[in-house]
């Protein structure tokens, strides 16, 4: 076949180092708009970033030439130098090491765009270690928990 073709939908997950709240309501929409232009520059098409205070959730179709691996990585060395340009006070973040990418059927986008776009209401309610594990278990994904947080 002289041609590759792919469609790999992902729905991942990554928070800040300790889960600290550094992701105002104010500074979300900016982040966001700025993680969602990685993606397209990374030749992934980005259907939807979202989140809280402490997390971020993203739907992404992967180029058929990025792993996943390779996508977060990038996101977050990337959006990590763009928040710290925003004063002295910045200079301390960063993001959890670790991240969740959880495949997604193309058919389901959709309803995980919806589920990343009502991250606020959600949280009123569950708390993201609560909400990381379930996600984790709906997906099959065994983990630790006690090497889950940092």
């Amino acid at each position: 076949m002289p041609q590759s073709l792919s469609h790999i939908a992902v729905h991942f997950v990554f928070s800040t180092k300790n889960r600290i709240p550094w992701l105002s309501a104010e500074l979300r929409p900016k982040l966001h708009a700025y993680l969602a232009n990685v993606s397209r520059n990374l030749g992934c098409s980005c259907y939807k970033v979202g989140g809280v205070e402490d997390h971020v959730h993203m739907a992404v179709r992967l180029s058929r030439t990025l792993s996943a691996a390779g996508l977060v990585e990038k996101a977050k060395t990337a959006s990590s130098r763009w928040l710290k340009t925003n004063g002295n006070g910045w200079q301390a973040f960063s993001w959890q090491r670790g991240y969740a990418a959880i495949s997604v059927d193309p058919n389901g986008i959709n309803a995980v765009s919806h589920y990343i776009a009502t991250q606020e209401n959600h949280h009123r309610e569950v708390s993201f270690q609560d909400e990381y594990r379930a996600l984790l278990r709906e997906s099959g994904i065994e983990f630790k928990e006690k090497y889950m947080w940092d």
